[in-house]
């Protein structure tokens, strides 16, 4: 049996065996083998008196116990790490490990750059950057700051505003050309690539002088993959509404037109979520700062 300094190195254990999907990967990644990983598991489950992942031939699963536990684990944790980071004798670096989910593209591209240089300027900071586009449950994937695109599906979580996204119908020069003129209604009359869930048969349009009105696009193509959208307006497959910090390059070198500039499709938040808690750890809300600071470079993002 462990002694009770151990009770948080069991937790640990376990939060990295549910994060990872397998003992051995979980043991590899902490360092001893995957017999000791084992027995951690057992010894806490044991202490619990609760079942927390059910084995299979060929994977793991979370009891309804072992997700209760894995939420709690977690915040336990995270107070540990607050607590020595205000304890240690060099409080004011900024150190650990960050995780950060983000949407595809964006995540490739601008957050990327703000990602980037923040782990330059942290080097104690060890960063984990992971690219998703579906909702995730949080408590499950473990991460410390989830940025989403549209609304975020989880009232346990502080949701902050980072920015509001721009977009516009764009579509090639060829396209252009097929537009009688720059109205929807014109417009109706072109082939179109959607994004869903974002778009549909129905676009909502805005004009700048407060007009409002419905697009209906006859889509030859949809998506839910932002950078497969993009692929196939620029092969001239159609147009489509997309995000200006998405094709800034392209409507500045024209590839890409802006079909409508008087009309604007409805913006889109771009929100940070993470979890409740007293105190943050440093390292989150040194990231969460450049976060902000970056977002008022992207083109076409208000904030």
């Amino acid at each position: 049996m462990s002694k009770p300094l151990d009770r948080l190195a069991l937790l640990e254990t376990f939060v990295r065996i549910a994060e990872r999907g397998t003992i051995s990967s979980a043991a590899r990644d902490l360092g001893m083998s995957q017999g000791s990983a084992s027995r951690q598991l057992k010894d806490l489950e044991e202490r619990l008196g609760a079942q927390l992942i059910r084995r299979t031939t060929h994977s793991l699963a979370l009891t309804e116990a072992g997700l209760d536990v894995l939420s709690d684990a977690r915040a336990l944790i995270s107070r540990w790490d607050a607590l020595e980071e205000r304890h240690t004798s060099d409080a004011e670096v900024v150190r650990g490990p960050l995780r950060v989910v983000a949407p595809v593209a964006l995540g490739q591209l601008h957050l990327a750059d703000i990602a980037i240089g923040f782990q330059v300027a942290n080097p104690n900071v060890v960063l984990n950057w992971r690219l998703e586009d579906e909702a995730i449950r949080f408590a499950e994937v473990g991460c410390d700051c989830w940025i989403k695109v549209g609304p975020v599906p989880d009232e346990s979580l502080i949701v902050r505003r980072l920015g509001q996204v721009e977009r516009l119908i764009v579509g090639t020069p060829q396209i252009s050309a097929r537009l009688e003129a720059p109205t929807p209604e014109a417009a109706e009359k072109l082939p179109f690539v959607t994004l869903t869930p974002f778009e549909g048969a129905k676009i909502g349009l805005a004009h700048s002088e407060g007009e409002r009105c419905e697009l209906a696009a006859t889509s030859s193509l949809a998506t839910n993959n932002i950078m497969s959208l993009k692929r196939a307006v620029q092969s001239g497959l159609g147009a489509a509404v997309l995000p200006r910090w998405f094709v800034a390059e392209e409507l500045e070198n024209g590839t890409l037109v802006d079909l409508l500039p008087d009309w604007r499709a409805a913006t889109l938040d771009v929100n940070l979520a993470y979890l409740p808690a007293r105190r943050q750890p440093r390292r989150l809300s040194a990231f969460i700062e450049a976060l902000e600071t970056g977002f008022r470079q992207i083109p076409g993002m208000t904030t």
